[in-house]
C-alpha cells in the first residue's frame, strides 16, 4: 500500500463508544436481507455476512451490483471466475459495459436536477452547482476535448487543487474512456516530472495560482517547467481558480500544441450533446502514483467498475450514504480520498468540496478574506448541513491537542452522522476526544486501505460497535488476515504480522502503467505469500493486529520503505534521488526511515546520512538538504530529523535493508526474514533508538 491507516497499535481496553441506535434499519441490514432471499441463507449478523462475501465472491459481486445500482449494458453475470488467482488480476464483469461518468452524473437513485451536486468552498469563496449545471459543464468541457482530438486511452493529467472545475475536467475524461491523473499544485516540478513522463499526458490542465492559509501562491512558473519536458502535450488548459492573478497564455510554451485559457477551451465552434463511451467494465480511469522504495514512482491503473463497484458499496452499505447525504472530505486531487470522495455522485450524495487550510474561516466582517479560526470546519458542517465530514487522524489529533470544544462555542453539528479518520493510525485518546467534542450519535469510522485499492480494506459499519482505538472491521468482500513472516495465519492469535488478502477483490489495480509493468505488479504486491494451491496471494505492505475478543484491528505502520508522515504518502527513493543529486560530493549514501512507535502520534521521518570522506554534516548543510526536497518535491517531504551514521546496512547484492532499521526504529517485535550483509552495523542504529 499505500496504507491509508486508521487506528495505532496500542492494546484496546475495548472501552465501547458507539452503538447505532436502530441497526435494522441502515442499508447494510437491508442487503443482509436481500442476500438471505435471494440465496435461501440465514445470515443473522455481519461476521457471517461477511464471511459469505468471502467464501462466495461471484455471488457476492453480482448481489451488490444488483443491490446497489449500476447503469450498463450486457450481462452482470459472472461477476468473476472464483477459482481464478489474484494474479495475474482477474477479470470482473467481463460480459458488461459501461461508463464511470455516466455512473456518477446520472446515479441509479434519482435526484432533482436541480438539486445541489456540488458544494465547492475555499477559505473565501462558495459555489453551489447543481447536477443540471454540472452535467452542463461536463459537456462543454467534454467538447474541448473532443476538438482537441482526444481518443479512448489518452491521458489527461490535472495539476489542480479540490474543486469544481478539477471535478468536471475528470468526468469530460472519463466519459470519453480517457484516463484521469491528478497531482496537487503545491508539488514540486521534479516530483511531477517523475510521475508525469511515465505516462505521457495528451491535455495537462493547470491552476493559474493555488490559494492556501489566507495567501495566493504561484503555480504557473512550475506549470512551464513541466510542459517544457513533456513532449506529448498537445494541451496546457489554465482555470482561473485564483481570479487576481492574471494569466499570459501566451507566455506558456507547449511541445505539440498550444496553451488556452479554461473559457476558451470550453468554447469550441460545436458542442454537441454530452455522450458517454461505455467501455468494457474494467476499463483503466484512473492512474495514481505509489513511491517505492527503489526507483521512479510507480503509475497504479484503476479500472471502472472496480472504483465505481467498490465505492458504492462503501458509500451505501458501510457508510449509510443516500440521495440526502452531504460527503465532505478534506483531501486533495493526489490522494485516494479524492476519488472515494467523488464517486459519491454515484449514491447521488451531494458532494462538499473544499480547497484550503482547515483552519481559517471567512471574515464575519469581511466576506473576501478568512481569519485563523479552530472551528472552520466545524462551522463549514453548520453552514452546509454534512452529514459525513472525512478528515485525516493528524487534524483530529490538532484539535484534541487544542482542546477544541465547538459546543462551548454553541455548534451542535446537529447533521452529522459519521466521522472518518485516515491517512495514518488514529491514537485511542483521539477517539475518546472525538465522542468529547462531537455528537455522540456519530460513527466515528477509522478506515484503513490506500491508493494501491483506491478504497478499503478496513470500513465504517453500522452493525458494529466502535472501540476505543480499534478499526470496526473489515469491509465486505475483503479477505484480509494477519501473517508472520513463515506465512502462517496468526490473525486469531492478537499478535502482528503483514496485512494480507487471499481472495481476489474487485479494485486490484488493472494494471501497472509501462514497460515491465506486469513485473512491478507481481513484486509490488505478490512476491512474499501463496496460499494452500501455491498461488500468489496480496501482501499490502503494512503490520496489523486483529483483536480476537472484538473483531476490530489495529493499523502498526508499514512493514517496507513507504513513508507517511501525517498521512502524506512517499517513497525513501524520491528522498535518496534529490539527496544525491544535489550532495554527491558531500554524502556517500542516504537512508531515509518513518518511524512511528506505540506511543507516538504520528510518524517521524528520519534521514542518515553517511557522509562522504573527508566530510562531516553539519547545520548549514542540513538547511540545505531540507531546502533542496522542499524544492523538488513539497515541504510535506521534508525529514523532521537528520544525522549522520557510520554505516547503511545492505543486503548480499547491495540492497539498503530499510525494514529492519525501521523496525528497530519502531520497537516492533516483528521478526525479519531480512539477509544483512553487514548486521554489525544495526548494532549503531539500536543504540540511536534508545537515545532519541
Amino acid at each position: 500500500m499505500d496504507s491509508e491507516n486508521g487506528s495505532n497499535g496500542t492494546s484496546s481496553s475495548a472501552n465501547l463508544l458507539w452503538r447505532h441506535p436502530h441497526p435494522s434499519s441502515t442499508p447494510m441490514t437491508k442487503y443482509l436481507q436481500h442476500v438471505n432471499h435471494t440465496y435461501s441463507l440465514h445470515l443473522s449478523t455481519y461476521a457471517e455476512l461477511h464471511q459469505w462475501s468471502i467464501d462466495h465472491i461471484d455471488a457476492f459481486w453480482e448481489s451488490v451490483w444488483e443491490f446497489v445500482g449500476i447503469e450498463a449494458e450486457g450481462s452482470a453475470s459472472p461477476a468473476v471466475d472464483p477459482d481464478a488467482p489474484m494474479f495475474p488480476r482477474p477479470t470482473f464483469f467481463q460480459n458488461a459495459r459501461l461508463n464511470f461518468a455516466e455512473n456518477l452524473l446520472f446515479p441509479t437513485n434519482p435526484v432533482d436536477p436541480e438539486s445541489p451536486a456540488v458544494i465547492a468552498v475555499t477559505e473565501t469563496t462558495r459555489e453551489t452547482v447543481t447536477w443540471h449545471g454540472l452535467r452542463e459543464r461536463v459537456r462543454l468541457c467534454q467538447a474541448g476535448m473532443i476538438a482537441l482530438g482526444l481518443e479512448e486511452g489518452d491521458r489527461v493529467a490535472g495539476y489542480v487543487a479540490n474543486h469544481t472545475n478539477a471535478l468536471v475536467a475528470m468526468l469530460a475524461t472519463t466519459s470519453l474512456g480517457c484516463v484521469w491523473t491528478a497531482i496537487s499544485p503545491d508539488t514540486g516540478v521534479h516530483a511531477v516530472l517523475e510521475r508525469l513522463r511515465q505516462i505521457e499526458p495528451a491535455v495537462l490542465f493547470a491552476d493559474n495560482a493555488a490559494f492556501y492559509n489566507g495567501r495566493s501562491h504561484p503555480v504557473l512558473p512550475k506549470v512551464n517547467e513541466i510542459a517544457a519536458d513533456l513532449p506529448s502535450l498537445q494541451a496546457v488548459v489554465v482555470f482561473p481558480t485564483v481570479p487576481s492573478v492574471e494569466v499570459d497564455i501566451k507566455s506558456i510554451q507547449v511541445c505539440a500544441g498550444r496553451a488556452y485559457d479554461y473559457a476558451t477551451f470550453v468554447s469550441p465552434p460545436t458542442a454537441p450533446e454530452l455522450t458517454f463511451k461505455r467501455l468494457r467494465a474494467d476499463h483503466p480511469v484512473y492512474i495514481l502514483y505509489s513511491s517505492g522504495t527503489t526507483g521512479a514512482p510507480k503509475c497504479i491503473v484503476h479500472g471502472a467498475v472496480g472504483t465505481l463497484l467498490q465505492h458504492k458499496k462503501e458509500h451505501i452499505l458501510h457508510c449509510s450514504i443516500t440521495p440526502s447525504s452531504r460527503l465532505f472530505y478534506f483531501t486533495t486531487c493526489t490522494w485516494m480520498m479524492w476519488h472515494w470522495l467523488v464517486s459519491g455522485l454515484a449514491s447521488g450524495a451531494t458532494l462538499v468540496l473544499y480547497d484550503g487550510s482547515p483552519f481559517r474561516y471567512l471574515d464575519s466582517n469581511d466576506s473576501t478574506t478568512s481569519v485563523p479560526d479552530d472551528l472552520a470546519m466545524h462551522r463549514l458542517i453548520e453552514e452546509y448541513d454534512i452529514t459525513h465530514f472525512g478528515t485525516s487522524a493528524k487534524y483530529l489529533s490538532v484539535l484534541e491537542q487544542k482542546s477544541v470544544n465547538p459546543t462551548a462555542a454553541g455548534l451542535s453539528l446537529k447533521t452529522l452522522e459519521a466521522i472518518y479518520s485516515t491517512g495514518s493510525p488514529l491514537a485511542p485518546s483521539t477517539f475518546s476526544y472525538v465522542y468529547s467534542a462531537f455528537p455522540r450519535t456519530i460513527n466515528l469510522g477509522s478506515i484503513t486501505g490506500g491508493t494501491d485499492i483506491i478504497s478499503l480494506f478496513g470500513a465504517p459499519n453500522p452493525l458494529l460497535p466502535v472501540y476505543e482505538g480499534e478499526i470496526q472491521g473489515p469491509g465486505l468482500g475483503m479477505a484480509i488476515a494477519a501473517y508472520d513472516y513463515t506465512g502462517a495465519d496468526i490473525s486469531a492469535t492478537g499478535e502482528a504480522g503483514d496485512l494480507i488478502c487471499t481472495k481476489p477483490f474487485i479494485c486490484q489495480p488493472v494494471a501497472f502503467w509501462g514497460a515491465g509493468g506486469e513485473l512491478k505488479y507481481q513484486y509490488s504486491y505478490f512476491n512474499k505469500f501463496v496460499n494452500e494451491k501455491g498461488h500468489p496471494i496480496w501482501h499490502h505492505g503494512d503490520f496489523v493486529r486483529f483483536n480476537p475478543a472484538t473483531g476490530g484491528l489495529w493499523m502498526l505502520g508499514r512493514s517496507d520503505g513507504i513513508l507517511k508522515p501525517a498521512g502524506v504518502r512517499f517513497g525513501s527513493a524520491e528522498i535518496y534521488n534529490v539527496v544525491l543529486e544535489h550532495f554527491a560530493e558531500e554524502i556517500a549514501d542516504a537512508l531515509c526511515i518513518g518511524r512511528r512507535r506505540e506511543t507516538d502520534a504520528d510518524e517521524t521521518v528520519v534521514l542518515f546520512l553517511k557522509m562522504a570522506e573527508g566530510y562531516k554534516l553539519h547545520f548549514n548543510l542540513i538547511n540545505n538538504i531540507k531546502a533542496a526536497i522542499k524544492e523538488a518535491l513539497s515541504a510535506r517531504h521534508v525529514p523532521t530529523v537528520v544525522d549522520e551514521c557510520p554505516e547503511i546496512p545492505i543486503t548480499t547484492n547491495g540492497k539498503k535493508v530499510e525494514g529492519a532499521v525501521k523496525q528497530i526504529l519502531c520497537g516492533l517485535n516483528v521478526k525479519t526474514s531480512a539477509s544483512v550483509a553487514n548486521a554489525a552495523c544495526l548494532d549503531w542504529y539500536r543504540e540511536w533508538a534508545r537515545a532519541h
